[in-house]
């Protein structure tokens, strides 16, 4: 199964499918509005902002999976992003990421990327600890905690999997090389 086979909900509930975005790079996240790596919707808008033109799509899908920390409606997050972030990528309607209730999307992501990118030991340590507090990480390849980041070349094939604690701006030479 490809990513171009799923389809998924806008944050309105309106069907889209993923093969919308063929021939574009992704950085698909799953995000929460009330998690300490929340700041990192700025770093997500300032890379949109520098590639979209160039063909850089960012696909946000809140997840309330991870310590409750995305509260409110599909509405009520979008307004806290847009207005406290300034963001203008896509945000798509809240979802499981991990379990058998997991968005097929996070599936198929997961599949192609089992491991997170973790630079450095001090981040190394930090994350150690998220898996320990983190209730829906049960099995090599889920998701431990929110902002995990995604790359996905132009043909549609997970290139990259980056760790929560890994700020956005660490993704920028792999989204470069993508793109040009």
């Amino acid at each position: 199964m490809s990513i171009y086979d799923c389809t998924v909900k806008d944050r309105k509930g309106n069907d889209i499918p993923l093969s919308n975005y063929k021939g574009k790079v992704l950085v698909i996240v799953n995000t929460a509005t009330g998690c300490g790596f929340t700041p990192q919707y700025k770093g997500l808008e300032e890379l949109y902002q520098k590639y979209h033109e160039q063909g850089l799509e960012i696909l946000d899908f809140p997840c309330d999976q991870f310590g409750h920390q995305a509260p409110g409606t599909d509405d009520e997050i979008h307004e806290f992003c847009t207005a406290k972030y300034n963001t203008s990528f896509d945000q798509f309607k809240k979802i499981e990421v991990n379990g058998e209730n997991e968005e097929p999307i996070f599936t198929v992501l997961k599949e192609g990327k089992k491991e997170d990118i973790i630079n450095g030991l001090k981040n190394k340590a930090t994350m150690k600890a998220v898996e320990k507090i983190s209730t829906s990480y049960k099995k090599e390849g889920d998701i431990k905690w929110n902002f995990t980041k995604f790359i996905v070349n132009r043909e549609g094939e997970v290139v990259a999997r980056y760790s929560p604690i890994e700020e956005p701006s660490t993704m920028e030479d792999k989204i470069k090389e993508l793109l040009f």
